[in-house]
């Protein structure tokens, strides 16, 4: 999965990281969303298994991620990646066939591009970040799961523009370390360094979080596309998380099935983290295939 498709959307630029067979047409489209910190890279093993399945991929790197654009009017609210993600639909002639994958915040994507236009997507897989209020709720609620999501509001402050890319982003380094605990990210981290090393790239990161949190940056006109972010897609939806999660516990995940519909299959999975399709890649592709199929 190394070829690469440039699309624009709004005069955003948006790079794809491809499949070999993205122009077969014949083959269901699977658009693939990566979340922070990480990049279009963390699809390489699922692709080549979609691949095989008869399936085309399209992995973007979500705007303000290297070398996608960082948008000139500063908005990286999840609700304009979703429509993104809508628009790597229509680039690549997918048609009702095609299904969703997200992991962290590209779950939240694509959830929001499901339900703004369910027309276009026949399924939709999630991982690490649960569908429905469920994350917000556990702020409210559950003081542990509190305490494991100091980092967002952190970024709220100005500090983390120093803190996060001293010692060559030694801050992601650590992120990796405790959201995934005993997996070794050296093949992953270069790459996301080299996608955040950008003070503009960087900040348009930490952006994500505080539109979701401070409303910086949000447009109002994206109202209705950032509301669906948070609410459960219509379509059949497979949602992962790993039960060593150290960013979001498996208690979340849990509460997630009073708050979806019988269409979602909700598994916890043991000994993984975070970052659970890459600690453990043959458990989870052959689960999402297994879905799809």
């Amino acid at each position: 999965m190394s070829e690469r498709r440039r699309i624009h959307r709004e005069g955003v630029g948006i790079e794809c990281v491809v499949s070999a067979s993205i122009d077969d047409t014949e083959r269901p489209l699977v658009v693939c969303a990566h979340g922070f910190p990480d990049t279009a890279h963390t699809w390489r093993h699922l692709t080549p298994a979609l691949e095989s399945a008869g399936y085309r991929v399209v992995a973007p790197f979500l705007r303000g991620y290297a070398p996608s654009d960082v948008p000139a009017d500063g908005c990286v609210q999840t609700g304009a990646s979703s429509l993104d993600m809508i628009a790597v639909h229509e680039e690549f002639g997918g048609d009702e066939r095609a299904v969703l994958v997200g992991h962290d915040w590209g779950a939240s994507i694509v959830y929001g591009a499901a339900v703004h236009t369910p027309e276009r997507w026949a399924k939709v897989v999630g991982l690490a970040v649960p569908p429905g209020g469920a994350m917000g709720a556990a702020l409210l609620t559950n003081a542990d799961q509190l305490k494991k999501s100091w980092y967002m509001f952190f970024f709220q402050h100005p500090l983390a523009d120093a803190v996060v890319p001293a010692g060559d982003l030694a801050f992601i380094d650590m992120i990796w370390r405790d959201w995934s605990p005993g997996y070794d990210a050296a093949d992953d981290l270069s790459g996301v360094k080299d996608a955040l090393r950008d003070p503009d790239h960087l900040a348009a990161a930490l952006g994500y979080y505080r539109a979701t949190l401070s409303g910086v940056g949000v447009r109002v006109d994206l109202a209705d596309v950032q509301a669906a972010t948070g609410t459960p897609p219509s379509q059949p939806l497979l949602y992962l998380h790993g039960a060593e999660d150290g960013c979001i516990g498996a208690e979340v995940a849990e509460s997630a099935r009073a708050m979806t519909g019988s269409d979602t299959t909700i598994e916890i999975i043991d000994g993984l983290g975070h970052f659970l399709h890459l600690e453990d890649a043959t458990t989870v592709d052959t689960r999402i295939l297994e879905f799809l199929a």
